[in-house]
């Protein structure tokens, strides 16, 4: 199906009030995601505060004609402007926030541009944990709507799988909820599908009655590499279901920002969480405390510290990322990795970071994403501090991927994939094919782009 958009009529989208044109003052600011690395340039932007004004300007836009980009914090906002968005409006909703517990029922209702440190540190308060990620800037909607990867995982699964409802706007300005008994159809595209059926701007999502977690990291010299990337490959491969955690070959630049034992350095680090007693997370993470880390943080916390253990940026930057998800790691893999990633390798991105997968997360479920076949999640992330250095960082991510290609299993989690991607790789046909009917019953007339679009195809 092929999409005629209209002209473009700047005088029709300045009559619409709460929208920001080229030239308005705050265009710039308005335009601009997380990912600072990625350059929108819309025909407008709005950023509603309330649920209500944010269907009236949707129904305004859809009115015209033109194309909307719903957007919470742009963390993965590469592929909307690699695509170009001069002839849609980029809907941003990072100031429509608010998160309510329900702490009887374990249920939190987050509004739709609502960060997870907000969720976090509000279920904290009664004793309750949120399937959250590794970033604590990182927008609850986006996150969910494309799957939901935490260190709760392994023991509890995807977060789009604990969705008690979406409250979505349609691209007729009217909101609609999608429950397992309002709306099945929707709700079963949204835990996981993306942003293709409309703009989620509120969900219940399940907490968890957990107020404290083993968590923390271990670090060690990059010298130390090999030992300890097969050790922890080794440790994973019976680990119990109640241990989540991940490997990075990192390379620190040296700045001052940093602490000094970071700065200017390249290490390994294991962070993740463990959710069990003192002597038990004790005895799990024994194999790798005799590897003799130089640093070793892991102890009982909070579970609102968890948020900070994988030490993502606290702040906007620039960035390029890819992503492999893997099967089992023998020690050719192993090997492939540290030739490009490793103490020796020449021209490694910031980091190459394996999560370890399995347990609850390869239980399917009904839902777009029912679960993942890999049992280890390869992401690679380089940071790009002028735009004219876009490409070679690209390359450098793209290099750790590709060494990892002949161990790759199961579909890609395309919240680790910041870049036009061929989105019918993740779903199996039938998913697909299901998911295009629930995109033509909610948006026939394609308005919503989605950074990972509804894979295209004949619908049965």
């Amino acid at each position: 199906m092929t999409i005629l958009t209209p002209a473009l009529d700047p005088a029709a989208l300045r009559a619409i009030p709460g929208l920001i044109l080229p030239g308005d003052p705050g265009y710039d600011e308005a335009r601009t995601p997380w990912n600072l690395a990625a350059d929108q340039r819309p025909a407008a932007v709005a950023e509603p505060t309330t649920i209500a004004d944010a269907a009236r300007i949707v129904g305004a836009v859809a009115a015209l004609g033109l194309r909307i980009a719903p957007q919470a914090s742009g963390h993965g906002a590469m592929p909307l402007a690699e695509r170009g968005l001069s002839d849609a409006v980029l809907l941003r909703l990072h100031r429509l926030t608010g998160v309510s517990i329900d702490a009887e029922r374990r249920v939190a209702r987050v509004v739709g541009g609502t960060i997870w440190r907000e969720v976090v540190d509000a279920a904290a308060a009664h004793g309750l944990a949120a399937r959250h990620g590794s970033s604590p800037d990182v927008s609850v909607s986006g996150y969910v709507l494309g799957g939901g990867l935490s260190f709760y995982a392994r023991e509890h699964g995807l977060a789009a799988h604990h969705v008690r409802a979406f409250e979505m706007i349609t691209a007729d300005g009217d909101l609609v909820r999608a429950s397992a008994d309002s709306e099945p159809e929707l709700f079963w595209a949204l835990r996981g599908g993306g942003g293709s059926f409309g703009a989620v701007v509120a969900m219940e999502i399940e907490l968890l009655p957990v107020a404290e977690v083993h968590a923390g990291m271990m670090l060690w010299d990059m010298s130390a590499a090999s030992a300890v990337l097969q050790a922890w490959r080794d440790w994973t491969r019976d680990l119990d279901r109640c241990a989540t955690t991940s490997l990075r070959l990192m390379r620190f630049p040296p700045i001052p920002e940093l602490p000094p034992f970071l700065s200017g350095r390249a290490v390994v680090v294991i962070d993740g969480a463990i959710l069990a007693d003192e002597a038990r997370s004790a005895d799990l993470l024994a194999p790798l405390r005799a590897l003799g880390p130089e640093l070793d943080t892991f102890a009982r916390m909070p579970v609102a510290g968890l948020v900070d253990v994988h030490m993502d940026p606290p702040v906007p930057s620039p960035a390029v990322v890819d992503h492999v998800m893997l099967g089992e790691l023998d020690d050719a893999a192993l090997a492939a990795l540290l030739e490009v990633a490793g103490p020796d390798a020449q021209d490694a991105p910031l980091f190459a970071e394996l999560r370890h997968l399995g347990g609850a997360l390869a239980e399917t479920q009904d839902a777009a994403v029912p679960g993942f076949a890999g049992e280890y999640a390869l992401f690679a992330v380089d940071l790009v501090p002028v735009p004219e250095l876009i490409l070679a960082a690209t390359a450098r991510v793209c290099a750790i991927a590709d060494a990892m290609r002949g161990w790759a299993h199961g579909a890609p989690y395309l919240n680790f994939l910041d870049r036009i991607t061929d989105t019918s790789t993740a779903y199996a046909p039938d998913t697909a094919q299901r998911m295009r009917r629930v995109r033509d019953t909610f948006d026939p007339a394609r308005t919503w782009l989605a950074a990972h679009p509804v894979p295209e195809g004949a619908v049965g």
